[in-house]
């Protein structure tokens, strides 16, 4: 299968068409962001690391029942999926209070949740992808019907059941992640973009290290070594 047009261009990744309408390729690229594009750089390698690590996921998460737009990874830098009509909602699962969530209601940043928490986001640069309710949601015409939200609740939910025991055994707290989900060929709502590190939080169990973007946010360094140690563990454990 090979890329054709360039169908749109975000901050992660590249998406081509193919010779099948139902089916594009994602090329995962090397640039990072973060403060919504308000600094940027690139890590040579994030990108064949992240569409790497997404595909074991992927993988994992379809095969307890997740339907997910993954069809296969092609090459280092590129995937195969499915031709899904994205969402335009950032789902945010949340295990471990830090990041906007301290910093906004002033809980302690490493707090264990008594729950896990699920929002939502409006996926707009232009509004700095602001807070959503259903209400908000339904009003914006992001989904047709609260049955929809209820059902990208329960994936949510369903994801982090299979993801988070999954990390602990290779000793890292899984503390939050992003979502985000589409509509397939026939309508039914699917897992789409990617899971990886740029993404997902982790924090080794022993040492607390983080080994996910918050490396590059807060300028620790070290990012890709921490995103190839998020490999390892996860190839380690097959």
């Amino acid at each position: 299968m090979e890329k054709r047009e360039l169908l749109y261009e975000g901050k992660a990744k590249k998406l081509f068409t193919t010779d099948d309408q139902n089916l594009l390729i994602s090329e995962f690229k090397d640039d990072l962001t973060a403060f919504n594009g308000a600094k940027k750089s690139s890590e040579a390698g994030k990108g064949a690391l992240n569409n790497k690590i997404s595909t074991e996921l992927f993988k994992l998460i379809e095969s307890k029942g997740v339907p997910t737009h993954f069809v296969g990874m092609l090459d280092d830098n590129h995937m195969l999926h499915k031709r899904v009509d994205v969402i335009l909602i950032e789902v945010i699962v949340r295990n471990i209070a830090t990041g906007s969530l301290s910093k906004n209601l002033g809980i302690e940043d490493g707090k264990v949740l008594p729950f896990t928490l699920v929002e939502f986001d409006y996926k707009n640069d232009e509004l700095g992808d602001p807070k959503l309710n259903d209400q908000h949601a339904l009003i914006l015409g992001l989904v047709d019907y609260q049955d929809e939200l209820d059902k990208i609740r329960r994936m949510a939910r369903q994801v982090n059941d299979i993801l988070k025991p999954y990390f602990a055994e290779k000793g890292l707290n899984l503390v939050d992640f992003k979502l985000e989900f589409g509509k397939d060929k026939e309508g039914n709502i699917i897992l789409a973009d990617e899971i990886s590190p740029d993404n997902c939080r982790f924090w080794d169990m022993e040492t607390g290290e983080k080994m996910d973007k918050d490396r590059f946010r807060q300028g620790l360094g070290g990012l890709k070594v921490a995103y190839e140690e998020v490999l390892n563990r996860i190839l380690g454990a097959k």
